[in-house]
């Protein structure tokens, strides 16, 4: 049994209306003056990342832009980042502007920018990095991925088609700022597909097996369900079952759109304590098949993984069914915990999302492989309050297809 927990976060969040304002002082407090502004082309049609520039301009920072980040990046365009900024400028400070894989290519390039090296260097295991990353401001246009205050960054390796993930405390941002007026221009698709990957990063950090059952030795990052990850993920549960379906049809909704941040933001500090699961680990070797975005397959999986987990986690997803306003009365417990996947079902089909495997082109052959490759990432595993196995991973993905 582990006896200790421990609970980690950036340093410094920034959040409101107009919050982008504060980046001067921020830098200040850095004591920055050359930055590296990591974006991608939509932010820049989007206008967004010349109102960054102008504020950084205007403030008399030098500023060089790497504006090529893709989603679901792959290594070979962070080597790429990395290699653009060594050749511009010394780099005191790295701003991360756009959705998770505009942060997270932030990270990898404040990480190299720091120490050198390939990506997959630090990938392979937790605790990876031998210090803190370079100065990095993280500025979401999302409300998703919480990489503002998390510990992970995910690219593509396209090589052996799955998503790497590096992990380790050392690569949260040293400041979160967010500002919900950046987010009022996303599509209505990108704002479904980013609100219910936070919905899922919130719903697995809740769910997960307790800190003091997690079979691992020493020093882990994803720790299990904590108290205070709890208290975190239910509140952002609650926040993004009340608001995300408002934010894709009303995109102008600045309140909204701000509690989908928040959610956003409670959910990441969460999971990167407490940590993901199933739906996380299934995704991973789904995302290397597909083109679909990763917030689109791991909200797919979602409500199948906690019908899968609702036998062993009943009180728990019963309190998701009360944040998602399930009428319980006449329910046994273990109803009410079933009844809080269909109520996230629900939700995919009143977002617009895709509700089966078959519909973002998995094959039924390509189970097995999916439920073996799963079953390797220890990491999330683990986590799960119901322990995978190959065959139930199987059935999982079965009544997913």
């Amino acid at each position: 049994m582990r006896n200790i927990w421990e609970f980690f976060s950036t340093e410094r969040i920034v959040f409101g209306n107009g919050a982008v304002q504060q980046l001067d002082s921020i830098l200040k407090r850095l004591n920055a003056k050359n930055v590296l502004l990591v974006t991608d082309p939509g932010i820049v049609n989007a206008g967004i990342a010349d109102r960054i520039i102008t504020l950084l301009k205007d403030a008399d920072y030098n500023v060089v832009v790497y504006d090529k980040v893709v989603p679901e990046p792959p290594v070979s365009s962070a080597i790429e980042c990395y290699e653009f900024a060594k050749s511009q400028m010394e780099t005191d400070a790295i701003i991360g502007l756009g959705g998770g894989s505009s942060i997270d290519m932030a990270k990898i390039a404040a990480l190299l920018i720091k120490y050198g090296g390939h990506p997959l260097d630090y990938y392979g295991g937790e605790n990876q990095i031998p210090g803190p990353i370079a100065p990095l401001i993280a500025i979401p246009t999302t409300a998703g991925t919480g990489s503002e205050v998390t510990s992970v960054a995910v690219l593509t390796d396209t090589e052996n088609n799955i998503k790497a993930g590096i992990s380790d405390n050392y690569l949260r941002p040293a400041v979160a700022l967010l500002d919900p007026e950046l987010t009022l221009g996303l599509p209505s698709y990108v704002t479904a597909c980013s609100g219910i990957d936070a919905l899922s990063h919130a719903v697995e950090a809740y769910t997960a097996k307790k800190s003091q059952y997690i079979q691992a030795e020493g020093n882990i990052l994803f720790q299990g369900s904590l108290p205070i990850s709890d208290a975190l993920a239910l509140h952002a549960i609650k926040l993004i079952a009340d608001n995300l379906t408002l934010a894709v049809q009303q995109g102008s909704n600045v309140e909204a759109r701000g509690n989908m941040l928040a959610g956003s933001l409670l959910a990441g500090m969460a999971f990167s304590n407490a940590g993901t699961a199933a739906a996380h680990a299934l995704a991973y070797p789904i995302g290397g098949l597909v083109k679909s975005p990763h917030g689109e397959v791991t909200g797919l999986l979602l409500p199948y993984v906690m019908k899968f987990n609702a036998a062993i986690e009943t009180e728990k997803m019963g309190n998701i069914a009360d944040a998602f306003g399930v009428a319980a009365e006449g329910l046994s417990v273990k109803e009410k915990a079933q009844a809080a996947g269909d109520a996230v079902l629900q939700l995919l089909k009143d977002i617009g999302l895709p509700t089966h495997l078959s519909q973002i082109g998995i094959k039924e052959e390509d189970i097995p492989s999916i439920a073996e490759k799963a079953l390797e990432i220890a990491r999330l595993v683990r986590n799960n309050p119901r322990v995978p196995t190959q065959k139930g991973f199987e059935e999982l993905l079965q009544s997913a297809f």
